[in-house]
Order: structure tokens, then C-alpha cells, then sequence
């Protein structure tokens, strides 16, 4: 495409840059006059969904933002919480979904990427990574070949880089067979008072462009990620961007010096919509103007156009607001660091975005017009039809089982509950060796150096409750990531989310939605865990067949002494094991009938945000007081599933005997919320169960060696040697991809 060129505003012209009439016509009121090209490329990123929120601005203000731990929430590159000694924790989750369905190595290597740099940004140092996935089943090979591609592309920049990636979550359902989600969250730790902003100020200082040149990749990225796939998805691949960890991590190094000489006013990534997007949003915030000129921006192919160079989205790249007089010091210091560091522009007066190509002007739009006046939509929502259509899983007739034994095995080792060994051990998850707890607990603990702290962290969704019930569902999924925090004796202080949806266009995805955005507003001021930021990423589906409705929530919790942390492994044998929490019939979405092949029917497990809230405060005091040896949440596969699990890591055994009213099967697999397997000595059983007045709790049984042994109402189901069900748990992944 061209530049200044005059080029004639066709119908077709317009809907290929994913802009409505109606919107092109609001441009030109914005500007007194028709747009060029380059003016019309610049709106089309910017005006996106993926950067204007345009569809779900006004609902996100519903989610709560303040709380006394919050230093800066929502609106920059990512949220910051004080924990304390002078330190904050600086964390955010994005999405980088279409780019990783059309080539899932890069897609998924460059979302690390990104979501790192929206860290570093902000004068933290990353310190871990993780991620939440969605994939179609894995009997398909195709997924099979987006799941390798993708966790390749993880630990590929991941590792390079030299930050682990601790935990995170894996799910299969066919509704992401061609719209798979890659969800990758950062944590970093910055000095409290030297958090740095992406706003622009200072009218005559310098505008720096520092990192890698500017290539033709990723080309209208943002436009690609707000709009569904259809049949020729694969010519999309050239608006993958492609990344290079190695010179990230001189980017991030270069960066995080460049902050402390005092000279640094302001910093922005280039992300999605690049060049376009760090330039008008810096001044936008700052109410200033912003001049920049195009020869001088590093090239890396040849003849590029205003247009390519204003939309290209190259990684690795950020650009820097700094002190007038002090532009040579901030350039020799990337130069030290072999990075090109080029100033490319200053702050102005005015308010526009000001772009010049060799002294000509090429294109100028006021900042507030592409940021804060970008459209704003209250589209139409509709509750769903399916809903008054899915079966009641109480109106089912499924028998029980005859033989429990085989059925653990199988469900131990089906896709949904099976180890994601496989996954993580490709994944450098000790690297700085901060990492206090390791994969496959219920969260990441990570210590903070030069204290006795540390911070836990967990993420945490699940979408088949949200189909059932997206207000629910999304409660759910809070609960459950503040469950995992705690269960780690951790108290959770704040909260990052990526809404993962349908079009937005739907009525009935955007009722979804909005159920979605209040079920965590609630759930988050019971929990007390603010909302720092996030991101929202439609279009997520292909030839009009949306995902599930997909909330993805990131939780992270203060630790005030490490030695008080708790894995979901039980200790020692003898160990005597209890259940805080209630156990009713809640098999609705659940795997256990997904299993059974049973269709998706409701209700989802519904939660009392006070009973939860309570049974959380309630653990963390039993924690503090020394009172048990391990906490381990009970959520997809049901008690039996979670009991087993407590096992495995040292190889225990288990003797259980219950009653129950409920159906043996009913009260096994139940994903009853709200629900938590602990472990004690024998010694401290009486202070414990001081210690739990006012919770639900039920004893269940005795850690031993090697025999996991279940007994309901006096009738034993399950007598297995634990060996087995470990064996099945670690392999099925393994053996997926062997053959």
C-alpha cells in the first residue's frame, strides 16, 4: 500500500481496514476532512476491538479498580500492588489467541513476549511466567499439532529469556478446535516508588526508539485479532509477528538501566498496532502533542511505506520519553547494549499526532480521537436460546458404576485430569531460582529476595460452568483462583482477568459477556481483590460457531513468611486427612459425565461467595497457627480425584472411609465448590479441630503407604495401589504424543 498517494475511499476499501461506514464516517468528522491512507491505516488499528474496547468499555467499568494495596490499576501497561518492604508486584495477563491458531510457535512465542515487556515497561523485573490454554480434543491430530507448536513457542522464549514459567492451566473442548486460547500472564517486582508510566510529557523532549528495526511483520495484527476466522485463515499468516528472545532480554536489561539514570520521563512497548499505538496513547495521557519522523525509525527491509512503518507490529521494540539535553546518555547506554536507539521525534504543543516522512507531513490526527474518543458501543444482548434447551444432569439416567476402580484409572489419565508433566518439563521453571514451590501444586509460590515473603500466584477458569451459567461460572472461577492462593497460605490481594469470547456483533455472546464481567465484579469485592487490568479478546470464533464463554482469572497473594508456605501433597504417613467444606450432589459440567459421554447439561455448581470467603479466611488461620501439613482444593474430577493427587508426589497411600447420604458416585465426583482436603498430625488433631469452629469439616481418613483405599458407607469401591493410578496420571500425555 502507498502513502500520501491520494487514494479513493471505496466501500470495499474501508471494510478491508475492519471499519464500519458508520465509523469512517465519525473519521472524517474527527479530522474536518477524508483521511488518507496512511490516517485510514492508523484509525483501523486503533479503532480495533482489540485496542479500542470499543464493545466493552462500559461494561468493564462495573469491575472493581481500588482497594489499599493498589498503586496503579487499570489504563497502563499493568497493574501494580504494594506488598510490602518497599516492593510492589507488577502483573498482567493477555491474550494472543488468532495468531497462535494460525502458527502457534511465533503466535504463542511472541504473546510471551509482549506480555513481558507490558512488565518491564513499568520498571519491574519479570521474574515468572503462566499460562492458560484452550484446545480442540486431542483425539484430533490437528490439535495435537497447535498444542506441541504452542508450548514449543513458550518455552521457547521463556527459557531463552531466562524467566520460568511455573504453572498455569490446560483444557480440551471441541469448541476450541479452531479457536484455541493462549493466555500468558507475567508477575515482576518493582521498586514501590519507582513505578514508570506510558504517558508522554515535557513539551521539547526526546522521543527514543530503541529495540529491534522495523520489519513488514505483523501488519494490521490487532485488525486480524478482532475479527472471527473463516476458511482462508491460513493467508492470515503474514500478520504473525515473529520474536527473538535473545535481543528481548537485552531490551529488557538496557531498559531497566536506562529507568534508573533518572533520565527516562516516560516508556511504551510497541505491542499491538506498534508504532501507531505507543505514539498517540503516550500523548493522549499526557495531553501533549507528539511529532515524530519516519526516516529516522530503523529499517530493516527496504522501500517500506509511511503505512507499513506506522502499522508494523516487529517485536522487541519500545519507545522512550526523555529529558531534553539528556538524549545521548539514554543512547549510548542502548548502544552499549548493541540495540539501535535512534530519537525519532519530541513532545510538542498541541494535542496531535503528528507524522512526517522526510520533512513532508504524511499524517496528523489528534491523540484523543485514535485513544480516549475511539467508538463506544452498548450493543444489543440477548440470553442465549440454548440455555432453556440443555438437559438437567439430575433428569439423566446414568447407572452407577460397577467397577470403580477401572473408572479412576480412566479418569486419571483422560486429557482433562491427567499430569501436564509433559507440558511443564519442557518449560525452564527454576531459572533465577525464586521459584518456592514447583509446577503442579495448586499455585506458584515465587520468593522475594532479601525477605521472608514471598508471593503466590494462580490462574484459573473454567468454561464449561460459564456455558451453563456465565454469571456463575465467572464467581466460580474467582473463588477458585483465590482457593488455589490460600491453599499455598497466601492472602489474596489483587486480580488481573482475559475475557476470552464470541463476537461481540451476537447478542447472545454479549449477554455472556456482561453476566460474565458482573459474576466477577461480585465475586472480587467479597474476595477483596481488585482488578488491576486485563484484556478482553473477541472474535474468537470461526464461520459463526463461537468458544465457550471464557474468563480467565489471575490471582495473586502475600506470603509474610515462606516457611509457612503449603503444597497440595500430603507430608508424612499417619497424617490424619480432613475435608473443610460441604459435599452436596453438584455434578452439572462436570467431568465425571463428560466422561461418562453424556452431553454438557446443567446446573453448574453454584457458590455462597460468604461461605467461601470464610472457609478461605478460616484456612489461612489454621496456616498461620501451624496447624496442618498440606491444603489441596477439590475442583475438576471431585473429591476422589483431588484425594488421589494430595498422593502422588510422594508416592503415599490413602485409606478413606465415609458417610454419605448422597450416591456413592454422586459424592465422589461432585465439583461441589467451596471445598478443601487437608492434612494433619495426629499430635495436633485436637488443636485443629479447635481451630475449624464455625466450618463445615468431616474427617476422611489416614495418609499410609502405597494402597489408595476408598470405603462409602461402609462399602469399599476403591482398593488400588497408588503406583497404578500415578502410572496412568503421568503417561497419558506422554503417550499421546509418542505415538
Amino acid at each position: 500500500m502507498g502513502n500520501t498517494t491520494k487514494v479513493e475511499m471505496t466501500l470495499d476499501l474501508i471494510e478491508r481496514h475492519g471499519l464500519t461506514p458508520q465509523e469512517y464516517q465519525q473519521i472524517k468528522k474527527r479530522l474536518g476532512r477524508e483521511p488518507n491512507l496512511t490516517e485510514l491505516g492508523i484509525f483501523s488499528v486503533m479503532w480495533s476491538e482489540h485496542c479500542s474496547y470499543k464493545s466493552s468499555r462500559s461494561h468493564l467499568k462495573k469491575l472493581p479498580t481500588e482497594g489499599p494495596s493498589v498503586l496503579q490499576g487499570p489504563g497502563e501497561n499493568a497493574g501494580v500492588i504494594d506488598i510490602g518492604d518497599g516492593s510492589a508486584a507488577v502483573f498482567k495477563i493477555e491474550s494472543h489467541n488468532h495468531p497462535s491458531f494460525i502458527e502457534p510457535y511465533e503466535g504463542a512465542a511472541t504473546g510471551v513476549g509482549g506480555i513481558i515487556r507490558d512488565i518491564f515497561t513499568m520498571g519491574a523485573r519479570p521474574i515468572a511466567l503462566l499460562n492458560s490454554l484452550h484446545f480442540g480434543p486431542l483425539e484430533q491430530a490437528s490439535n495435537q499439532l497447535i498444542l506441541e507448536g504452542v508450548v514449543a513457542g513458550i518455552a521457547g522464549y521463556g527459557n531463552c529469556i531466562g524467566i520460568p514459567t511455573v504453572g498455569g492451566e490446560i483444557h480440551f473442548q471441541e469448541a476450541y478446535g479452531h479457536n484455541p486460547l493462549v493466555n500468558v500472564f507475567c508477575l515482576g517486582i518493582a521498586p514501590a516508588d519507582e513505578i514508570f508510566l506510558a504517558r508522554a510529557s515535557g513539551t521539547g523532549n526526546s522521543l527514543i526508539y530503541v529495540g529491534a528495526k522495523t520489519g513488514r511483520d505483523g501488519i494490521h495484527g490487532v485488525t486480524m485479532a478482532s475479527e472471527e476466522f473463516r476458511e482462508d485463515s491460513e493467508s492470515k499468516r503474514p500478520n504473525v509477528q515473529v520474536g527473538d528472545p535473545f535481543l528481548e532480554k537485552l531490551l529488557l536489561e538496557a531498559c531497566l538501566e536506562a529507568m534508573q539514570t533518572g533520565a527516562v520521563v516516560g516508556i511504551q512497548d510497541m505491542g499491538g498496532a506498534g508504532l501507531t499505538c505507543s505514539t498517540c496513547e503516550m500523548g493522549s495521557r499526557g495531553k501533549v502533542g507528539i511529532a515524530i519522523e519516519l526516516a529516522r525509525v530503523p529499517q530493516r527491509e527496504e522501500k517500506m511505506t509511511p503505512y507499513e512503518i506506522m502499522l508494523s507490529e516487529s517485536q522487541e521494540r519500545m519507545l522512550l520519553v526523555v529529558e531534553k539535553g539528556r538524549q545521548e546518555e539514554v543512547l549510548q547506554l542502548f548502544r552499549k547494549w548493541d540495540l539501535d536507539a535512534v530519537v525519532i521525534g519530541e513532545v510538542c504543543e498541541g494535542r496531535n499526532l503528528t507524522v512526517y516522512q522526510e520533512g513532508h507531513k504524511i499524517a496528523e490526527i489528534p491523540n484523543s480521537a485514535l485513544d480516549d474518543e475511539a467508538p463506544l458501543y452498548d450493543r444489543p444482548a440477548l440470553k442465549p436460546h440454548y440455555l432453556a434447551q440443555l438437559p438437567r444432569w439430575q433428569d439423566l439416567d446414568f447407572p452407577e458404576p460397577s467397577d470403580y476402580n477401572t473408572l479412576i484409572l480412566e479418569m486419571a489419565g483422560s486429557p482433562q485430569l491427567c499430569s501436564r508433566r509433559w507440558v511443564y518439563q519442557q518449560y525452564d521453571h527454576m531459572v533465577r531460582t525464586n521459584t518456592a514451590i514447583l509446577p503442579g501444586s495448586d499455585g506458584a509460590v515465587l520468593r522475594l529476595k532479601g525477605t521472608s515473603g514471598g508471593l503466590a500466584v494462580s490462574l484459573d477458569g473454567n468454561s464449561r460452568y460459564c456455558y451453563l451459567d456465565p454469571r456463575m461460572g465467572a464467581m466460580l472461577a474467582v473463588a477458585e483462583s483465590c482457593r488455589n492462593v490460600v491453599c499455598c497460605g497466601a492472602r489474596p490481594l489483587g486480580a488481573t482477568n482475559c475475557l476470552n469470547f464470541g463476537s461481540p456483533e451476537n447478542p447472545e455472546v454479549m449477554w455472556q459477556f456482561i453476566q460474565t464481567v458482573e459474576g466477577i465484579a461480585r465475586a472480587c469485592e467479597v474476595f477483596s481483590t481488585p482488578v488491576t487490568g486485563g484484556n478482553v479478546s473477541f472474535y474468537n470464533e470461526t464461520n459463526g460457531t463461537a468458544i465457550f464463554p471464557t474468563p480467565v482469572l489471575g490471582i495473586v497473594g502475600k506470603i509474610d513468611d515462606l516457611q509457612k508456605r503449603r503444597e497440595s501433597y500430603f507430608q508424612n504417613p499417619g497424617d490424619q486427612v480432613y475435608l473443610l467444606g460441604e459435599t452436596r450432589a453438584e455434578l452439572g459440567g462436570s467431568v465425571y459425565l463428560e466422561h461418562l459421554g453424556l452431553p454438557l447439561c446443567g446446573p453448574c455448581p453454584a457458590i455462597d461467595l460468604a461461605q467461601e470467603k470464610a472457609l478461605q479466611e478460616g484456612l489461612l488461620d489454621l496456616i498461620d497457627q501451624g496447624l496442618i501439613e498440606s491444603a489441596h482444593d477439590v475442583s475438576q474430577g471431585g473429591l476422589v480425584l483431588a484425594l488421589a493427587e494430595c498422593c502422588f508426589a510422594r508416592k503415599f497411600g490413602l485409606h478413606i472411609e465415609v458417610s454419605t447420604a448422597l450416591r456413592p458416585d454422586h459424592y465422589l465426583f461432585s465439583e461441589a465448590p467451596s471445598r478443601i482436603v487437608v492434612s494433619v498430625k495426629k499430635e495436633r488433631e485436637s488443636k485443629f479441630l479447635e481451630g475449624v469452629s464455625g466450618l463445615s469439616v468431616s474427617k476422611l481418613g489416614e495418609v499410609m503407604n502405597q494402597s489408595f483405599q476408598v470405603s462409602v458407607n461402609e462399602q469399599t469401591l476403591i482398593s488400588i495401589p497408588i503406583e497404578s493410578i500415578l502410572q496412568v496420571w503421568n503417561s497419558s500425555l506422554e503417550e499421546i504424543f509418542e505415538r
